[in-house]
């Protein structure tokens, strides 16, 4: 039976600066606080994957350089499948530069880099791993051509494909890889930008049927504080989220992705796979920071 996660996605390098207010135009201000994290909605969500038990893999690319030397090396420490995490020197890796001002406002410039640069034939060199996989997970970090054809590749070797669309996207998904997807896993802002509905109590099942009507199998729509909420047999079925002091809500969303893809390929149905998934996004929010904040599984039993 296969049980591999495989995990196609960016891989960025977070730098973090807190600053008392943000620079006007042309000046130049004292900073305090520096980080420098590994980030990326893909390696977040690998790095979930196996630190919740699943056997992963990570298909993106890195840029020939420092940062991409750092990802790869701390990445090793991961217990993933980095086989097909590439260099590249055409451009440099994917970089985040963020400043939090003393309100907790945040101010983000993300440079894609190499993650853009992830092409069908990188799909292609990582055939053996999409043919031993039981589910291929992505998100839209990375070029959307890409994504339609590993998601057709994947669906026709039998994975389960799971799609997070984050960050929502600004112009319709392709229907090709919405007909490809058997699980989408959003947030009310995805939900709405996609279903074209806005997300409440009232029309929540509504936007279920939407999402369906556009060729996705099943459909997970994460209600912040609120919880999880999916259908199962046509009826509304919300799992609460635990009630915690959160300090950083970084990398609760792609936690909450990859737990929810272990316990699916560990045979959970999909409610306690939910559960599972909301523990394990509570415990990441009491923490600061992106990667350093997912949990292990011991944490969560």
């Amino acid at each position: 039976m296969k049980k591999r996660i495989v995990v196609i996605g960016s891989s960025n390098t977070d730098m973090v600066m807190r600053v008392e207010e943000f620079p006007r135009p042309g000046e130049t201000i004292m900073g305090h606080g520096f980080m420098q994290n590994l980030g990326g909605k893909g390696a977040n969500q690998a790095v979930a994957c196996s630190r919740l038990g699943g056997e992963t893999a990570f298909i993106g690319k890195l840029g020939k350089d420092a940062l991409g030397d750092n990802t790869l090396k701390q990445l090793a420490c991961e217990q993933i499948d980095l086989s097909h995490l590439t260099q590249t020197e055409e451009t440099s890796s994917g970089t985040a530069f963020i400043t939090v001002n003393a309100h907790g406002e945040n101010s983000i410039i993300v440079n894609s880099g190499a993650n853009w640069k992830l092409r069908p034939e990188d799909i292609d060199a990582a055939d053996r791993l999409l043919r031993d996989a039981a589910l291929v997970l992505m998100q839209l970090e990375t070029p959307i051509p890409t994504l339609v054809y590993a998601a057709r590749k994947a669906h026709s070797y039998g994975a389960r494909v799971v799609l997070n669309p984050a960050p929502a996207p600004q112009e319709p998904l392709p229907a090709e890889l919405l007909q490809n997807v058997d699980l989408l896993i959003l947030n009310e802002t995805e939900a709405e930008q996609i279903g074209g509905i806005e997300v409440s109590d009232d029309t929540l099942k509504h936007c279920f049927l939407r999402l369906n009507e556009l060729g996705v199998k099943q459909v997970v729509i994460t209600l912040g504080s609120k919880g999880a909420a999916t259908i199962v047999d046509g009826e509304v079925r919300t799992v609460p989220a635990h009630k915690v002091e959160a300090v950083d809500t970084t990398a609760a969303g792609d936690t909450f992705c990859g737990a929810l893809c272990v316990a699916l390929c560990q045979g959970k149905d999909i409610t306690e796979a939910i559960r599972f998934a909301c523990a394990a996004s509570a415990v990441t929010v009491t923490r600061m920071g992106a990667q350093q904040s997912i949990p292990f599984i011991s944490e969560i039993k």
